[in-house]
This record gives structure tokens, C-alpha cells and sequence, in this order.
């Protein structure tokens, strides 16, 4: 089983300036698995990207390791 949770967190630590205010969560919805990231308010540009293509990126390798698997994931940022 893939741990989609590890995956993001993998990739969201590589890409901001702040590693330890990462905070990434998983939960089950009725959809499927839902991860949610939250990092630094300095680094949510890092993570959305220009037009949100790095988040959109996050989310398209975290469903490709979902589609092998056979289930479904979504991937999200929480803004405070």
C-alpha cells in the first residue's frame, strides 16, 4: 500500500524555505483519501506556483500512485 501522505510531505519538504512548519494530514472521505497540506504562510506561493501548476503537479503524482493502486486521492492546501 502506498502512503500518499509520505509521498506529498516528501515533496512539499523539498520545495519550501521553512521544512519544519510542514504539517501534512490524511483522512478518509466517502470519495476516497483526502491529504491536506499546511506550510508557512511564506511558502504557500512555493506550493500553488505560477497558475497552481506545482500544486497541480503534486496532485497529478499523487493520483497516478493512487490509479496503480486501485484508489482515489485528493490533495489540498490549507490556508489560515
Amino acid at each position: 500500500m502506498v502512503n500518499y501522505k509520505e509521498l506529498v510531505e516528501f515533496i512539499v519538504r523539498h520545495l519550501v524555505t521553512q521544512p519544519d512548519a510542514i504539517s501534512v494530514e490524511s483522512g478518509e472521505e466517502e470519495s476516497g483519501l483526502k491529504v491536506m497540506i499546511r506550510v508557512a504562510h511564506e511558502d504557500v506561493g512555493r506550493i500553488i506556483g505560477k497558475r497552481g501548476a506545482t500544486i497541480n503537479a503534486i496532485r497529478l503524482l499523487a493520483k497516478a500512485a493512487a490509479v496503480k493502486a486501485g484508489e482515489r486521492v485528493d490533495v489540498d492546501i490549507v490556508e489560515e
